[in-house]
Order: C-alpha cells, then structure tokens, then sequence
C-alpha cells in the first residue's frame, strides 16, 4: 500500500503519508488514489483541484462552505512549509469548536484531510509556500463561508508574529457571531 493512514485526536480528521519511492534522479509518489484513501478511511471522491501561493507570515482562512455543498479538503504543500489548521463546526460534535494543527511541508510530503464541517486555515511558515488541495465540492460563492483567524474562542495558537491577512479574512465574523443559513 502506498499510502500510511492515521486517525487523529478529532474525529474525521486524517493524516496521510504517502510511501515515496526515491533514486538518484529524485523521487516518485503517488499523491492520491481513491480505492486507498476509502480503505484508509477518506471515503469522498474529489472534484476539483486548487492551487495557493502564500509569502511568508500569511494567514489564510479560517474558510469553509456551508452545506448542502460543504467541503472535504485533502491538503498538501509542494513548496515551502505551512501550518495547517482544521476547526470542527459540526454542531453536537464532542469536538465541536475545538481546532488541530500540523506543518505540512515539501519535506515532509504528509497530507491532511479535513471533512466536511470543518474550517480551514493555515500560515505560511517559509519564504513562499505552494498548497495544493483537493474538495469534495466545487465551490459555490452562494455557500462561501469563514470565521476570523484570531477567534478567541478558538484559540488557534499560530506561529507566526505580525501575519498578512486579507481584507475579506479580517472582516471575518467570529464564531459566536456566526450566522447560519
């Protein structure tokens, strides 16, 4: 199998390390395959790829799109290295409110997939950092949602001092704030 799957501390999410065969030209991974990930427990299909560039100190996020398009997101970064982040906002979920982190990066080559009913964010640790991920859904500007980066109600301890965030993060509502449709 070329893959390693393990579930985390919040239900739903899962890390996914893929087995990478190197040589002296460099290396060869599988990046995803469907029949794997539903037996290691990332049982959606994806249907569409996107691509970000970050400067370092970015934060991006915390994003999301509400239902009945939510999004599962299976997060990997090419270039550079970031911290990602993933919310739980499935209400009635033990969790619910409660966030986890982890540096993904080139060198590390792990994958983070987050499950629909979850927000996601991340700071960008280097120089530039190319993030790559996959949803369970197309986007739909209708159902685009997020709640502030620095919700104190959630607490995210980001590494990163002085962040770039844009005007439609900044302006965020916060998660008690949060108006659902």
């Amino acid at each position: 199998m070329p893959f390693a799957f393990k579930k985390l501390e919040i239900e739903g999410l899962v890390l996914v390390e893929p087995r990478v065969f190197p040589d002296e030209r460099g290396f060869f991974l599988e990046s995803y395959k469907e029949s794997e990930f539903v037996q290691g427990g990332v049982p959606h299909r994806f249907v569409q790829d996107n691509h970000s560039l970050s400067k370092k100190n970015v934060i991006r996020g915390l994003h999301f799109q509400r239902d009945p398009r939510a999004q599962g997101k299976l997060v990997r970064v090419i270039g550079g290295a970031a911290w990602d982040v993933a919310v739980d906002l499935r209400p009635g979920s033990p969790s619910y409110r409660k966030w986890f982190g982890l540096e993904l990066s080139a060198g590390n080559r792990l994958m983070f997939y987050i499950p629909p009913g979850f927000a996601h964010g991340f700071a960008a640790l280097t120089d530039e950092v190319h993030l790559l991920y996959k949803c369970t859904e197309e986007y739909d500007a209708a159902l685009d949602a997020g709640v502030r980066w620095d919700d104190p109600d959630i607490g995210i301890d980001w590494p990163v001092r002085g962040p770039m965030v844009s005007e439609k993060d900044r302006v965020l509502p916060f998660l008690k704030d949060l108006v659902t449709r």
